[in-house]
């Protein structure tokens, strides 16, 4: 975990997940959120690396319970205007929480050399945390911008209510350095313009 730049492992991709419609009526439930300015750092990553000519993969939740959120067709599973993908970055749908269960995702990045992976979306503690562990499982280099994803309050088993910012820190905290690296948006903006030379 101590490698100075991006490129530790590899060729860089941005993994974009699950930034659906489908949230929108989660969050008008009443359920408090986290990170409100995170679609904006969504939108610059994906700004950067379209500029930087690097491979970015979309990922979308399909549900599967009739009464998901993100039942295919219906309004919650489009994606949000900010994180929309442009023709030739690939969309891939996964059914559970992980991207790499039941999708050709893996394949796809090693067919391309990727290492590294720059990881955002929603949410923190459900399919970010769990793509993202996997992708360090399966020797992936995961980077998990902790600015450009979010989460929402949740009822816990002894019926106490846990903040989404606590939820979101306390997931980035079990993921620090053991299966992730933990950085910003601008930090990974700021180590391309470090790392120019290796690119």
């Amino acid at each position: 975990m101590n490698e100075p730049d991006i490129l530790a492992k590899g060729e860089t991709a941005l993994l974009i997940i699950d930034v659906q419609r489908g949230f929108d009526e989660i969050e008008a439930s009443g359920l408090g959120r986290n990170n409100p300015g995170a679609l904006m750092e969504i939108s610059r990553l994906l700004a950067a690396f379209r500029a930087w000519k690097k491979p970015i993969f979309h990922i979308r939740h399909e549900g599967t319970a009739p009464n998901s959120f993100f039942c295919p067709g219906g309004r919650g599973f489009a994606v949000k205007a900010e994180a929309r993908d442009m023709p030739g970055e690939p969309v891939i749908v996964k059914r559970v929480n992980s991207a790499f269960i039941g999708t050709d995702l893996e394949a796809r990045l090693r067919a391309v050399g990727i290492g590294t992976l720059v990881i955002c979306g929603a949410t923190t503690n459900h399919c970010v945390e769990t793509t993202t562990r996997m992708a360090s499982n399966l020797g992936f280099d995961p980077w998990l911008v902790r600015d450009a994803t979010w989460t929402f309050d949740r009822i816990g088993p002894d019926g106490d209510c846990h903040a989404a910012a606590d939820i979101h820190a306390m997931t980035l905290a079990n993921l620090h350095e053991e299966f992730a690296r933990i950085v910003t948006t601008s930090e990974i903006i700021t180590m391309r313009g470090e790392s120019r030379s290796n690119y």
